[in-house]
This record gives structure tokens, sequence and C-alpha cells, in this order.
């Protein structure tokens, strides 16, 4: 299987990026989600999408209420059944994928990805079809994360580009920005992933179907409010899903 590689664009300001919608799963967020939307608000032709996971904290009540208060760029999704993030980005793609919108993006709402980080990501879609916010390039770095957090995630990403033959530095990172083209081209139907292995199925796809990828330096800052989602059951999965995608043909 033929890849392709992988560019490293720095930290400086691009150009003014054109319009845009960002999809933000939110599961218990409520404390968070008004300061991110009105942080992404300050960001020209940028709009915001959130798809809720059927918050039991009134997540999704609050993001009505931001949505009547800003009705031409916010709009909610609200998702029952099967809770997940995979299946809340897999939803949230596909309704951004409905709309006429250039540019993608996709971030966490817990305030761990900056917000005045996206237009440079917006701006580097000029160069490639998939941004990667990266904290493992140069210029990147993560803050008030526990040692043993940092070992996991450095430790997850090194085992999955050894195992898979990705190039991507960061391949767990939820903060990316996608041209159109290059989504629509992604089969989300045979998505099988959950929870941050989604984030890796993701990647993959993206260089199996052809998409420059480029990652671009961010601080990432622990969450300033609420429980990280990260469970048991999510790092087992993450471990299984290279060896699934290497058996589909490793990447050289």
């Amino acid at each position: 299987m033929s890849g392709t590689s992988v560019t490293t664009l720095p930290a400086e300001t691009f150009a003014s990026p054109t319009s845009a919608v960002v999809v933000v799963p939110t599961y218990n967020e409520r404390e968070n989600l008004p300061v991110l939307v009105g942080e992404l608000l300050r960001i020209p032709h940028l709009r915001v999408l959130v798809v809720d996971d059927d918050s039991p904290d009134g997540t999704g009540a609050i993001a009505d209420g931001l949505a009547c208060n800003h009705p031409t760029r916010v709009s909610v999704l609200h998702r029952t059944g099967r809770r997940g993030l995979g299946l809340s980005y897999i939803d949230g793609l596909r309704q951004a994928l409905s709309e006429d919108t250039p540019l993608i993006c996709q971030m966490d709402a817990d305030l761990s990805h900056n917000p005045a980080d996206v237009p440079r990501l917006l701006a580097a879609a000029e160069r490639a079809d998939l941004i990667i916010g990266s904290r493992y390039v140069d210029g990147g770095r993560i803050e008030n994360w526990p040692l043993h957090r940092m070992l996991l995630s450095g430790f997850a990403n090194r085992y999955i580009r050894s195992v898979t033959g990705l190039s991507v530095h960061d391949c767990t990172s939820g903060f990316r920005c996608w041209r159109r083209s290059a989504l629509a081209r992604i089969p989300l139907d045979r998505i099988l992933s959950d929870d941050y292995a989604f984030l890796v199925e993701l990647a993959w796809e993206a260089v199996c179907t052809g998409s420059r990828v480029a990652e671009v330096p961010i601080t990432f800052v622990e969450r300033r409010q609420g429980v990280s989602k990260l469970s048991t059951r999510a790092i087992v999965e993450s471990a299984r899903l290279p060896w699934r995608l290497a058996a589909r043909g490793r990447i050289r």
C-alpha cells in the first residue's frame, strides 16, 4: 500500500481562512461549552456545530440556548442511543458534509484545545487536505498533565506508528481541520472504532485515500472543568486497533 508524507508546518499565522464549521462533540460539558463557543465566535466566517451525546448534566440545553442566541452561527445535533466519542464525531462530520462548507474542523469541548489556534489550522488547509494540531512536533507541547499520562500518550503514538507505518506524529490528536473534499473520500460508514481509537482510524483512512497530511504545533492544556473521559475500555481498543489496521495493509 502506498502512503503519503506528513509535513510539519510552522507555528506562525497564515493567511485569513475561508468559511468553515467546527464540529464539537459534548458529553457533560455545561461549564466549558459557553466559554468555548464564545471564543470560537470571535473568529470570522466560522460556524459551530455542537453534537451533544444526550448529556445528563444539561449540556444539550446550554447548546440550544447558544444556538438561539446565535442562530446563523451555532447549531446543535442531539444524539440519543449508544454513546461514544467516535459515534458523535461520525454523526457530526456527516452533518457537516451535508452542508456546502469548504473546511470542516473538529475539536474537544473541554478547552484543552485553544480556540485561538483554529485560524492557523484553517489557513494551513491551503497546503494540505488534513491538518492535525500536534503536540509531538517541534513547537508543540502539553501543559498540566501528570507524568504517567504523558508517558502513556507518547508511548501510544510511537506504538501506533510502529505497527501501522503511519508517519503522523500525533495520531491521537482530536484537533483537526479537513478540506471537505478529503473528508468526503473517507468511508465513514466503515469506521468501526470508537473513543480515541476512532481518531487513529480516521487518520489511517485519510492517508489511504491519498490526502496530504500536515501537522501544526499546538499547546495542549489539561481540561479546566469536569473529568477526563479516558477509560480502560478506550485504552484497550486503542491497543488493538493498530493491528487491525496493519492487517488491512501496512503503509510504507
